[in-house]
């Protein structure tokens, strides 16, 4: 059984008396778009179209792929882009009429410049793909090739440091012209990093700074050089790879203050100056912001130092919810980012790299998996989905362990990943349950359930951008809310318990019917006899709902309402 940290409930608290104003929103980059009309299907849309005021990603679901992990295409074991670009139809196949592809609009690529470590988070080349990868020429394909089925491409940039085996810092260890690109000191500084590590490392008789371990020297951002450079280099990214945005790694520890080493008043101000000139490189660019903390801190960056981050309490609290079959951690989670967040403007996970893999936090409970992806993928936010949590991969740390060859088949060790006879690191556990050929063809699988909630989501613009309507439930077990746009309106039902649940009543707080509407099962466990039941509209709202009779454990269910 899964047990929320202690944290979550006091974070979540704290940033509900938070509140913010509405977002600008821009174009869509890319030759093509995914946006989706309230038909029912996929639709490829111009370039220049968006889905009501919110930004061009809001209307995207996006896929993190770790490039050495992902496919590999040469047989040298090792993940590369035209292994990605191989499995890109996996991901969306550009054709609006087919459901048979998981329906990504949004891929988000961990490192791919050059590196000396297998993650490639220490950088020794800015403008060059990692030769593990391919070539820069192949990166382009790749842009190419994904714009044509209508998915855009972010890339993680580690701005914070290098690696020390860049050329930069070989120079600054021996008193160069790069010298002053790092962070030094003569004497050590008698204090630790954030989390109490060794932050101070000796070089050549002196101490340079380095927040994550020694290999990874922190770069002086109060040198204007420094900056200059690191626009640059995106501007290189944006302009002579096309690529469409930016993951931002550890944007809370650009500059120190002292022993104060995160969220610093200089950090948020330095990253505003460089969100302004990425805006003036491409007024279309996205950037998505690593900064992993409470609620209430990351809203200090969302809107002017990134365009959205990463909402970890939430992702906590889905987690939470799922896993102890009890609707409050998520009832407050949403309570809080909604209230807090410019309308949608923050995104949403269940987990990433850095981070246990869901079914290994949900004791293997891949009914509880599909619980977290439905609210994942019916709440408001830009949803973000970690490699092969779609097929429930396992995983625990250490990180090598969470960032294991994909699953694509059965086949001893090497599950579909490869053509060769080695993988650069050994499979997850059970890759012959958890595997995409298996769980394609299988309705009730953990893969088909992320497929069809991805394509309702993609089919429906009250499902990513509508407004978030709290619906009460008069048991702890069942969770209900609605998504609103227009006139379309959508109920959103999860029995979180692992019993049946029958005897329960739902009370819309805030006035949405004018008339009582039809109401259309779209999504459920079971089909039914009958349908469902609409409800008695008073005022605007109804109580005493009971739109199904009994929901099955740990179901999710989708109604849709209309006049």
């Amino acid at each position: 059984m899964y047990r929320p940290m202690l944290s979550i409930v006091a974070g979540l608290a704290l940033a509900l008396i938070l509140a913010a104003c509405a977002p600008t929103a821009v174009d869509p980059p890319g030759p093509l778009a995914i946006g989706l009309d309230g038909d029912g299907t996929d639709q490829l849309v111009d370039r220049g179209e968006q889905t009501g005021d919110m930004p061009w990603w809001n209307d995207r679901v996006f896929y993190e792929i770790f490039v050495r992990s992902f496919n590999d295409s040469d047989g040298d074991g090792i993940g590369d882009l035209q292994g990605v670009i191989e499995r890109l139809d996996y991901l969306n196949d550009g054709d609006p009429t087919t459901t048979t592809d998981l329906g990504i609009t949004g891929i988000w690529l961990m490192p791919v410049a050059q590196s000396p470590s297998y993650h490639g988070y220490d950088v020794t080349d800015y403008r060059s793909i990692e030769e593990d990868y391919g070539t820069n020429e192949d990166f382009r394909q790749l842009m190419e090739e994904a714009h044509q089925r209508g998915i855009v491409v972010i890339v993680d940039l580690v701005l914070n440091h290098t690696s020390t085996e860049h050329p930069w810092f070989s120079d600054a260890r021996t008193g160069g012209e790069f010298e002053d690109w790092y962070v030094w000191s003569e004497e050590h500084p008698g204090y630790g990093g954030p989390w109490g590590e060794p932050a101070w490392h000796s070089a050549g008789g002196r101490f340079y700074y380095g927040v994550f371990w020694s290999g990874m020297p922190d770069l002086n951002f109060e040198n204007d050089a420094v900056t200059q450079e690191m626009i640059d280099v995106s501007r290189f990214w944006l302009e002579d790879l096309g690529a469409d945005g930016f993951r931002l790694d550890a944007i809370k520890h650009m500059i120190e203050d002292g022993q104060r080493q995160e969220n610093t008043d200089a950090t948020k101000a330095w990253l505003a100056s460089y969100n302004a000139a990425i805006d003036e490189i491409s007024a279309d660019a996205f950037t998505v912001g690593e900064v992993w903390t409470s609620t209430d801190e990351i809203l200090e960056y969302v809107g002017s130092a990134v365009d959205i981050a990463f909402e970890f309490d939430l992702a906590e609290a889905m987690l939470a919810a799922a896993g102890n079959g009890e609707r409050g951690p998520i009832a407050i989670g949403h309570g809080v980012v909604t209230a807090s967040y410019p309308a949608g403007q923050y995104a949403t996970f269940l987990t990433n790299h850095d981070q246990d893999r869901v079914l290994s936090q949900l004791g293997e409970d891949v009914e509880a998996n599909k619980l977290a992806a439905t609210l994942l993928l019916t709440s408001p936010g830009v949803p973000f989905i970690y490699y092969g949590e779609e097929i429930g991969m396992l995983g625990e740390k250490p990180d090598e362990r969470i960032r294991t060859p994909m699953h694509w088949d059965d086949t001893a060790r090497t599950a579909g990943f490869t053509e060769g006879n080695n993988v650069w690191e050994r499979l997850a556990p059970k890759h012959e349950t958890y595997n995409v050929a298996d769980q394609t063809g299988d309705p009730d699988s953990l893969l088909s359930h992320y497929r069809n909630l991805i394509h309702l989501r993609n089919s429906h613009a009250a499902l990513r951008i509508g407004d978030f309507v709290k619906v009460r439930s008069d048991t702890s077990e069942v969770y209900a809310f609605m998504r609103t746009y227009e006139d379309s309106s959508f109920l959103i039902l999860l029995n979180m318990s692992d019993q049946d649940v029958s005897d329960f009543n739902l009370t819309l707080e805030a006035p949405v019917f004018e008339d009582t509407p039809e109401a259309t099962l779209v999504y459920g466990p079971i089909s039914l006899e009958g349908g469902v039941t609409a409800p008695a509209i008073g005022n605007g709202i109804f109580s005493g709902y009971n739109p199904i009779g009994s929901l099955p454990p740990q179901s999710s269910w989708i109604i849709e309402f209309t006049d």
